[in-house]
């Protein structure tokens, strides 16, 4: 079996960055792609906050440019998903479906999945209706009344962004009180075009059979009553989930599982570095993300060099 000197985890934006840095040092690194190629910019519109393009950019084609550049310089990419790692052994053994890869290091940019309520309905209708990101799909409801699902600074954040576009946004929460800090929650407050449901969940969203998004059946918590709320979308805005549950009693993860580093990349394993959403639950910009990449890559070249491979 071949011995890697390098194996990335994800193609967003941290793991094409890294496999970029580490194949112009001749690293010849492998990517494995994972569930979501391309990561959430993958499946992002518009792009305007990418240094260097001026008019912006479609997410996907960014993404695309990112893996074209990476290959040039020898990165070699495989379809696939980690199912199992032994960051004991040396080399580390990584197990792909029936394949099973050694490597000398390892770049974990497996990304965050956005968090969802879980509703068969809610899952009908993603892409006609329910969204999980407001920068991407916030445009296609203009004039429209929508609804945003989450107490905390997300929720705050997506609310506030989408009446750019929307006549009214109802930011509607299970609980009395919100997570959210002070200040997003206060600006939340100030705009004229935000409404506040409390204490209430979604246990419907209708109407698949038509294939977009008409109405949410909503429930009151304190009350029992349920009623349909007309709207045209809704956006989650409860968190993300960092794809990292393959490594959990092998690397140090906080309460809400995201890879904990020092020195920005470094784990507790020495030669497995992380970088991007799965341990940046702070900025999570594709900007940052390729940044830490960027580390993780310089962190590898170092470590096999000390290592004199």
């Amino acid at each position: 079996m071949d011995i890697r000197n390098v194996v990335i985890i994800g193609s967003g934006c941290a793991g094409h960055t890294a496999a970029l840095y580490t194949a112009r040092a001749n690293l010849k690194p492998l990517v494995i792609e994972g569930h979501e190629p391309g990561g959430q910019l993958g499946l992002t519109t518009l792009v305007e906050n990418f240094p260097g393009f001026p008019e912006g950019i479609q997410g996907p084609e960014l993404i695309e440019n990112m893996r074209k550049q990476a290959s040039r310089f020898g990165a070699e990419y495989h379809m696939g998903h980690l199912v199992k790692a032994d960051l004991s052994k040396r080399p580390i053994e990584l197990t792909f479906g029936k394949e099973t890869i050694q490597t000398r290091s390892l770049i974990i940019a497996s990304g965050a999945s956005a968090r969802w309520l879980g509703l068969p309905s809610e899952h009908a209708l993603i892409g006609h209706g329910v969204s999980s990101c407001a920068t991407c799909d916030g445009f296609f409801f203009s004039g429209k009344e929508i609804a945003v699902i989450g107490g905390g600074d997300s929720a705050m954040e997506e609310a506030t962004f989408l009446t750019r576009f929307a006549s009214k946004v109802t930011l509607i929460h299970r609980r009395e009180e919100f997570r959210a800090s002070k200040i997003m929650l206060e600006r939340a407050r100030a705009n004229p075009k935000v409404a506040f449901l409390t204490d209430t969940v979604v246990d419907e969203v209708l109407d698949v059979s038509k294939k977009e998004v008409t109405a949410l059946r909503l429930r009151n918590l304190k009350s029992g009553e349920s009623w349909d709320f007309p709207t045209s979308a809704m956006f989650l805005g409860i968190g993300h989930v960092p794809n990292a549950k393959v490594f959990a009693g092998q690397l140090d993860s906080d309460a809400d599982g995201y890879l904990v580093t020092k020195n920005n990349v470094m784990t507790k394993v020495p030669g497995v570095f992380a970088c991007g959403d799965v341990q940046d639950r702070r900025y999570r910009q594709a900007i940052t993300a390729a940044g830490s990449g960027c580390m993780a890559a310089l962190e590898v070249e170092k470590f096999l060099g000390e290592e004199r491979h």
